[in-house]
């Protein structure tokens, strides 16, 4: 019997890489999830209720080491990662070029693309070996645009993390591994709610007036759901997508025009 493929997401005990911790659980994936809150962790698999096919680690995806430690684990317990999600993100404050602190830039950066980049090197190893990987960066339609002040870090970085895809499929490719980045757009997630927040107040806006600037942009008038991403993703993994790689793919209700 064929064992069961491996995948792990990062950021997954919430929002988006929640949704594709159980879409993946429900194709018969044995999930690991990391997240730095333990007790929201544990709830969700709990919640889950996928008894020993999924588990949590407790990680700072901001932190090389425990970056690291958490492929390092999930090989430990099954032996493998034939799926990694890069979904660890967000930003740390709120402020123009001339007012950002290199404490909140270096941070974001942290979260976003090296992240990416720790997660991504401990795993590659075991996908060349294995003929066979998928990797997948949780980008944003954020990466291809700047319309909103304040969040030039979190602009920056996801630019950084598309360019990073681009280079990860060019070099694995022939190695039977593809890499992409998911852009959504506005998806209404807890972590969208805090941030955006902060995002609407330093723009002039309730937090209403910015969520409807991403539903009114759209051709579709609404913003996207978690399960819509998650669906996307769960393509990506399979084998009729291995000829889709290196691609930066909006998942935004047409607000962007290529």
């Amino acid at each position: 019997m064929t064992p069961a493929k491996v995948a792990l997401i990062t950021g997954g005990s919430r929002g988006i890489g929640r949704g594709i911790a159980e879409r993946l659980l429900a194709d018969g994936y044995l999930v690991a999830i990391t997240g730095r809150d333990a007790a929201k962790g544990a709830r969700a698999i709990h919640e889950m209720a996928a008894g020993d096919r999924a588990m949590f680690l407790a990680s700072d995806g901001a932190d090389q080491m425990q970056a690291e430690r958490a492929v390092d684990d999930v090989l430990a317990r099954w032996g493998r990662v034939d799926v990694l999600v890069n979904n660890v993100g967000g930003s740390r404050g709120v402020a123009e070029v001339i007012s950002m602190t290199d404490d909140d830039w270096n941070h974001t950066a942290n979260l976003i693309v090296n992240s990416a980049l720790w997660a991504t090197r401990r795993a590659l190893p075991g996908m060349v070996a294995a003929g066979w990987g998928r990797i997948i960066n949780v980008s944003s339609v954020e990466s291809k645009r700047c319309r909103i002040s304040g969040v030039s870090h979190y602009v920056t970085f996801k630019h950084a993390m598309n360019g990073f895809t681009r280079a990860v499929a060019a070099e694995y490719g022939k190695a039977g591994i593809t890499c992409n980045a998911l852009c959504p757009g506005g998806v209404e997630t807890d972590l969208m709610t805090t941030t955006g927040r902060a995002t609407a107040e330093s723009s002039g806006l309730t937090y209403e007036e910015f969520l409807q600037l991403y539903a009114d942009e759209t051709l579709t008038g609404r913003l996207v759901t978690v399960e819509e991403v998650a669906a996307l993703a769960a393509f990506l993994v399979t084998d009729l997508a291995r000829s889709v790689t290196g691609n930066m793919i909006n998942i935004d209700g047409g607000s962007l025009p290529y």
